[in-house]
Order: structure tokens, then C-alpha cells, then sequence
């Protein structure tokens, strides 16, 4: 898979704090990568010197592309609320050297990819937090970027709107486009991103495919409940911690403490009523690795 963005031993300083250090990673070609990591770990510092925007720090960054066009998605909604969806889309295409009849088709193919056919001719204060959400990224793809940046897209919006921002990632990413996607929902991280960086206190504390950090990190477990279903040889060789109204036991070897539950219960006259494998979370090894839950 061919690199499209390093990131090379980053340093950043505002006065005496140290805002990303030591910040090194490589983003390939057509994923969806995440920066997710709790408020102030440092990852819109990170997204603004990726978009050009921050240009004093130590380290270098890198593109591997010669003819590379960028958009951007700031967290902070960047439109003109005084008037249309039409007319920031048009501004903003201009911007980016769009004319004419060239201009006008690719408006019309923003709004419908928004969602926002509908209201293009409506003055955007009228909108939804959602509708600006979605007009926000909309101008930042105005020009078909190879490479679109996104620092914390959703952040409150309605389900509507959530899903028609994950609907344009998909087929940003099926028209080959990469994006660099930062959030601190790791639901978010884990449906979206292909990839991803941990960042806590301006530092990676790890990174990799989502799948690897998760067999990594991820501890294998069992959630059950139920009446007189839990032996006591389970309890003596695995952990077990009460949550909601039940088990959750921690085990190396899943299956076999299953199968010791389902005899227990038998023999023991028990009922089980819930046994499950708990799917690893990235938001569990996220805390594992930091000791700290993700916040708003």
C-alpha cells in the first residue's frame, strides 16, 4: 500500500506547554484514518499542521503526492450564514478555480451528496446544526480532493446527518480518496477508520490497522447471567467483575470458560439467562493503554 502522508518526529510548543511530542506515523493511500484521542490531546494541532495551517513546529511533513489537492473540515463551522447553501458552495468552488457551467454542475453534485437539494436556496442561518455540519464538508470537497481533512465532523448533530456524513466518507474512500478523520467517539473510529492513532497528552500511545491494535491489546471475555451459574473455579482462575446484573470474566481461553458455565449450570440446577463473547472495544483499549475513558 503506497504512503500518502509521514508525519516525521513532530514537536510543538505554545510557550512552556508541550502540545505533540515526538509524533511520528504514516497515513497510506485511500483509508480512512483516525486521530481519536480525548479534548486537548493534541489532535487539531496535529490535523492543522497536516492542512498547512500551523506551520511553526519542529519535525517535517510529507506528501507523496506531487499534484495533491487538500480539503479541509474544520471543527469550527466556517460558512457565510447570511446567505444560501448555493451561494458558500459557489464561493468556496470559486476559490478553488471552479468557473461557469464547470461550477454550477459540481454545486448541484454537492448538494445532492449533502443531502441538501432541497434547501440549497435557503439562507443558512435557517439551517440545523446537522445542515451546517454537512454544508461544511461540502465545501471542502468542492474540488474532488485527493486527500480530505476532518477534525471532529460530527460533533452535535442529529442521526440524519450523521449518517450522511458516514455515507459521503464511504464513497470518498470508493473514489479514492483519502481521509484523515479526527474524533474522540471511538464508535466512530471503529466503523469509519481503517486505520488509526491513539493520541493522549500530545503523544501517540499507539497506532496501527484496527483490527491489529485490537488482537493486540483487546483481552479475551465472557459476559453471563443468570441464576447459580457461575463455578467457583472460574471465579479462582479468572477475573470476574459485576456489571449489570451480571459477570464479565476475563479469560485466555473463552470457549473452555463457557463450556465449564454450561456444565455448571446443568449439574448444578442453574439457569443461564444471557452467555455471550464480549467483543473487544477499541474504547476498552484505549483505557488500558492511558487511564482514561475518552470525554466531551
Amino acid at each position: 500500500m503506497v504512503t500518502l502522508l509521514t508525519v516525521n518526529n513532530i514537536n510543538k510548543h505554545y510557550g512552556d506547554n508541550l502540545a505533540l511530542a515526538n509524533v511520528s506515523l504514516h497515513v497510506p493511500s485511500g483509508i480512512c484514518y483516525g486521530f481519536v484521542g480525548p479534548n486537548g490531546a493534541g489532535k487539531s494541532t496535529l490535523i492543522k499542521m497536516i492542512a498547512s495551517i500551523i506551520h511553526d513546529y519542529d519535525g517535517n511533513i510529507q506528501f507523496s503526492h506531487n499534484r495533491l489537492r487538500i480539503g479541509y473540515v474544520p471543527q469550527v463551522i466556517s460558512l457565510e450564514e447570511t446567505v444560501t447553501a448555493r451561494d458558500n458552495l459557489n464561493f468556496f468552488g470559486k476559490l478553488y478555480g471552479l468557473r461557469s457551467n464547470t461550477l454550477k454542475i459540481r454545486v448541484n453534485e454537492v448538494l445532492s451528496e449533502i443531502g441538501l437539494t432541497e434547501s440549497g436556496k435557503n439562507k443558512v442561518q435557517t439551517f440545523s446544526g446537522g445542515m451546517k455540519r454537512r454544508l461544511n464538508i461540502g465545501c471542502a470537497i468542492m474540488h474532488k480532493p485527493n486527500l480530505i481533512i476532518m477534525d471532529e465532523p460530527t460533533v452535535g448533530i442529529d442521526p440524519q446527518s450523521r449518517h450522511y456524513i458516514f455515507q459521503m466518507i464511504e464513497q470518498l474512500k470508493n473514489d479514492g480518496c483519502t481521509i484523515v478523520y479526527a474524533s474522540h467517539y471511538m464508535e466512530e473510529i471503529e466503523q469509519l477508520c481503517d486505520e488509526a492513532a491513539f493520541i493522549d497528552h500530545g503523544q501517540i500511545v499507539e497506532n496501527g490497522t484496527i483490527e491489529n491494535i485490537l488482537q493486540k491489546h483487546a483481552v479475551p471475555s465472557i459476559y453471563v447471567k443468570g441464576r447459580r451459574c457461575l463455578p467457583d473455579e472460574i471465579e479462582h482462575d479468572c477475573s470476574v467483575t459485576s456489571k449489570n446484573g451480571g459477570h464479565l470474566i476475563t479469560t485466555s481461553d473463552p470457549l473452555s470458560a463457557m463450556e465449564k458455565v454450561i456444565s455448571f449450570c446443568k449439574h448444578n440446577d442453574g439457569g443461564i439467562e444471557r452467555l455471550e463473547l464480549v467483543k473487544p472495544r477499541l474504547e476498552d483499549v484505549f483505557f488500558s493503554l492511558t487511564g482514561s475513558r475518552l470525554r466531551d
